[in-house]
């Protein structure tokens, strides 16, 4: 089973006072779960959903377990439901990949835009349109001016959130991580489908490193179970708060995972280790060269 957990509340305890913070426990939603019991005194925090989805061929397929999900997590309250990279189809080959592909107004696109507007928000990043969608997936979400950061890396607005955008292998890179936080980024996304061979040796770690160093809340919603003969993912969708905790954290095969996001703890932890005022660039520069 998935869980969700209460992030600390009060960072300067857990420094000084070393005091324990029970984590509250609750199963992960499956397909058509019960509804979840959730903590009254964090009730007023945002509640977001990460989708953990298995992707086939099937366009239409993909899209009904996409929809029952959002849907869910709309019924369970959340305002943002995260999708994972390669939501509407997982291909065999590249001749596969390009016969399913649509452009970014065809009917797929419209349903998803349709599910936005009537259920939430989703976001995630799709098979056959890489790298331009978000806009139409995030339909029905207020979009602020993107702020850039770095080169070309970029936040949107989302409800009261500032969503910094990356996906799957951008989460091996520290740099983007550091110029989305830069960007003023609280969240960072990483829509996935890591594979069953990296995935149990650097997905979680990545995942909780990327968060610390930006002392952000990080949201990867990922692929799982065998999308076709020739692929499958590793799944263990999750979502790690600034202190690097697994604070929710999706089971075995599709379904979702639920977790309250407290920008105050964000806010908290940058002002009482304030790495971001201690970085010395003048020691190490611009990194991300190739190793010479």
């Amino acid at each position: 089973m998935g869980f969700i957990t209460r992030p600390p509340h009060r960072f300067l305890s857990l420094l000084c006072a070393r005091l324990r913070i029970p984590r509250l426990s609750v199963p992960c939603a499956q397909p058509r779960p019960r509804a979840m019991a959730i903590s009254s005194s964090s009730c007023e925090l945002p509640l977001v959903a990460v989708c953990q989805v298995t992707s086939t061929p099937d366009k239409q397929q993909n899209f009904k377990t996409c929809a029952e999900l959002v849907r869910e997590a709309a019924r369970l309250g959340a305002c943002l439901a995260f999708l994972p990279e390669a939501f509407d189809f997982i291909a065999r080959d590249p001749a596969e990949t390009l016969r399913l592909s649509e452009p970014l107004g065809g009917r797929l696109l419209e349903e998803y835009t349709r599910l936005a507007r009537y259920q939430g928000k989703s976001e995630g990043e799709t098979g056959g349109s890489r790298g331009q969608e978000i806009e139409t997936i995030l339909a029905n979400t207020r979009i602020e001016s993107p702020k850039k950061g770095g080169h070309g890396s970029m936040t949107i607005g989302c409800f009261s959130f500032q969503v910094g955008l990356a996906v799957c292998y951008d989460m091996r890179f520290p740099e983007l991580s550091l110029a989305l936080a830069q960007a003023g980024a609280e969240i960072l996304t990483y829509p996935s489908a890591f594979g069953s061979v990296t995935g149990p040796a650097h997905w979680e770690v990545l995942l909780r490193a990327r968060a610390i160093e930006t002392q952000c809340y990080v949201v990867a919603a990922a692929q799982c179970g065998r999308h076709h003969e020739k692929r499958a993912s590793y799944g263990h969708s999750m979502v790690v708060d600034p202190w690097g905790t697994v604070v929710a954290r999706c089971s075995e095969g599709p379904g979702l995972c639920l977790a309250r996001i407290d920008l105050s703890y964000v806010r908290q932890l940058r002002q009482h280790l304030p790495v971001f005022q201690h970085r010395r660039p003048d020691l190490y520069g611009n990194l991300g060269h190739p190793l010479s």
